[in-house]
């Protein structure tokens, strides 16, 4: 019921919640300190061996000298980027020059495709149009090395001006797995392709889906602050956060699921087996392969599939969660007693649903995005992999 490949669900909801947590306005990711000079060769060399990454610049609006691509992430407990010339290196402290900053662009071939290879890592792959993005090595309290990312919906993050975006990705021995996420924001229209043991793809918009996107929450009552002009729409769990989105939005919806459930059965179905549950002293309790548990969830909850939503990666309360995240974001907890329901046409069909994860996915052209943290329950994420990756395709398509 959830992504295939569990290491990629777990690095999801590790993502998001690595993005809330600030310094200095930005998200900041920490890595156990290691001497990495040793193994710098041996990353080098095994960059050499990696997956083809071509970048596709079919933007429209932006020539190929402002495109500005990163590549960041881990090996291990090491921060590492990948370098210009298709390296693997780790981060480092004296990596910070002008302001700071380090520059770890990486720019695109002067006219047509661009191409390198992505080695073994986890990490997000960075597109910034125009100007390039400020991020900075740094040393924590807890004495990791770790790198600020650059947070979209602070105003006082130094990319807040950056029309920037990214994908993740885990590439790994197993395979390729990887997605366009919407979860913190939507900005640049991109879209992956992986050729291997199949060709599939995911993430391309309909024609003009950008802006109906804009225009959708534009004109949606109290989704409306989210969309910061023409850079980019915030997503509302970072909208709430930082001001721009009610705290209570789902609040009442959230009281009528507790009242409906205190007198008959919500029934989830998972890999692990059926959970039948009821709200009993409180919690929505449900017993099954197991006995799991919850607390009546807060809108930020539900928004960020977090809190009282937390998902452990355990096969039992995980999946539960990650199903009733789904459900209270589409809206179909209360109107379906049966979970998780599959089928688009009943999602986001009440007034007080998830409006930026429904005008995300209704701008795809399969009907797929990562519009909330668990968006891949009942395989509706942009999200795709393959177990003998030949070659992956990132696009930039038209605005």
């Amino acid at each position: 019921m959830t992504s295939p490949d569990s290491q990629m669900f777990t690095r999801r909801r590790l993502l998001a919640s690595m993005a809330s947590a600030a310094v200095a306005g930005s998200a900041i990711v920490s890595a156990a300190p290691r001497a990495l000079a040793a193994s710098d060769g041996d990353l080098t060399a095994e960059a050499a061996h990696g997956l083809p990454l071509t970048i596709v610049n079919n933007s429209g609006e932006f020539a190929n000298r402002s495109v500005h691509l990163y590549i960041v992430g881990t090996k291990g407990e090491r921060q590492v980027r990948v370098t210009r010339r298709g390296a693997l290196a780790p981060v480092k402290l004296s990596d910070n020059h002008d302001n700071g900053f380090t520059d770890y662009a990486i720019p695109l071939a002067a006219r047509g495709q661009t191409t390198l290879r992505l080695p073994f890592m986890s990490g997000r792959i960075y597109v910034a149009l125009g100007r390039k993005l400020k991020f900075k090595a740094v040393m924590g309290a807890d004495g990791k090395v770790a790198l600020q990312h650059p947070a979209g919906w602070v105003e006082s993050d130094p990319n807040y001006p950056v029309l920037h975006d990214f994908v993740e990705f885990t590439h790994k021995a197993s395979g390729m797995f990887c997605n366009t996420t919407m979860v913190d924001m939507f900005s640049v229209p991109m879209m992956i392709r992986l050729t291997g043991a199949k060709d599939h793809s995911t993430g391309r918009l309909r024609d003009g889906g950008r802006d109906r996107v804009f225009h959708a929450l534009k004109n949606t009552p109290d989704f409306s602050r989210l969309v910061v002009g023409d850079r980019r729409v915030i997503a509302p769990s970072h909208g709430l956060d930082v001001g721009r989105f009610p705290q209570h939005y789902f609040d009442a919806y959230i009281d009528k699921v507790w009242h409906t459930y205190r007198n008959k059965d919500l029934v989830v179905r998972t890999n692990a087996g059926t959970f039948t549950g009821r709200v009993k002293d409180h919690r929505l309790t449900f017993t099954g392969p197991a006995s799991v548990s919850f607390a009546k969830p807060s809108t930020r909850d539900v928004l960020f599939c977090d809190g009282a939503l937390t998902a452990p990666n355990d096969g039992t309360t995980g999946p539960v969660a990650a199903v009733l995240g789904a459900g209270f974001n589409r809206s179909t907890l209360f109107s379906h007693r049966e979970q998780p329901t599959t089928h688009a046409a009943a999602f986001y069909d009440t007034p007080v649903t998830n409006h930026y994860a429904k005008a995300i996915h209704a701008a795809t052209t399969n009907g797929k995005a990562y519009g909330f943290a668990f968006d891949d329950v009942a395989d509706w994420a942009s999200y795709i992999q393959d177990t003998r990756p030949r070659h992956m395709h990132l696009t930039l398509t038209a605005f």
